[in-house]
């Protein structure tokens, strides 16, 4: 592994030499780091939006530039392009499409990043580097605690199992789950652009 402040200046970069040189190269970035910071566009502090952009965006920004210049240079490496030159994975969330209340902090940022996603699919497609990402929701991680299940599910008058089931499969949808949506956008060899759900259905954060 490679502990690193990724919202540091210079961390990601760091990162993905490390990577190089352990491994000898890079195929796919996971960009998966994230924070929920909480707080209302009337009353949100201009620290906590800055912090949630540096974390939610900035890094995920940073991130795809060191993999796109290591992208670059292994198909130069090779002579020739490639039809896989290299792929980004994000993980976004329901909250670039669907906002919740009280979320700004952390929606704001996650609809910047799904804007990326897409950016990054128009500009780099031509050169046989794919985007993709996840829209995820109500997964228990470090992210979603315990602490803010049981707070949420307060919020909307019902016991946690129904909260974590809220949605129109009411199961409960696993980290497993959207690692195994992670695998299938990766052996998905033409598709670029994408966003696939993993949320057990929510109609309000379907997209288009």
């Amino acid at each position: 592994g490679h502990g690193a402040d990724i919202t540091a200046p210079g961390a990601a970069a760091e990162a993905v030499a490390a990577c190089a040189t352990r491994f000898g190269g890079l195929d796919i970035l996971v960009s998966n780091a994230g924070v929920a910071l909480t707080g209302d566009v009337a009353t949100l502090p201009d620290k906590t939006l800055r912090d949630s952009f540096e974390l939610n965006f900035f890094a995920h920004l940073a991130f795809s530039q060191a993999a796109i210049a290591l992208f670059r240079a292994q198909v130069q490496g090779r002579g020739c392009r490639g039809a896989e030159a290299g792929q980004i994975l994000f993980n976004v969330s329901k909250q670039a499409v669907n906002p919740g209340k009280g979320f700004a902090a952390y929606g704001l940022p996650k609809a910047t990043t799904f804007f990326l996603l897409r950016q990054l699919a128009l500009e780099l497609g031509p050169e046989g580097v794919r985007a993709n990402g996840i829209n995820a929701d109500r997964i228990r991680s470090g992210l979603l605690s315990p602490d803010l299940i049981a707070a949420r599910s307060i919020a909307r008058g019902v016991d946690e199992a129904t909260y974590m089931a809220g949605n129109l499969l009411r199961v409960e949808v696993e980290a497993r789950h959207v690692a195994d949506a992670f695998v299938m956008l990766a052996l998905s060899e033409r598709t670029t652009g994408h966003v696939m759900t993993v949320d057990g259905g929510n109609i309000e954060a379907a997209l288009r």
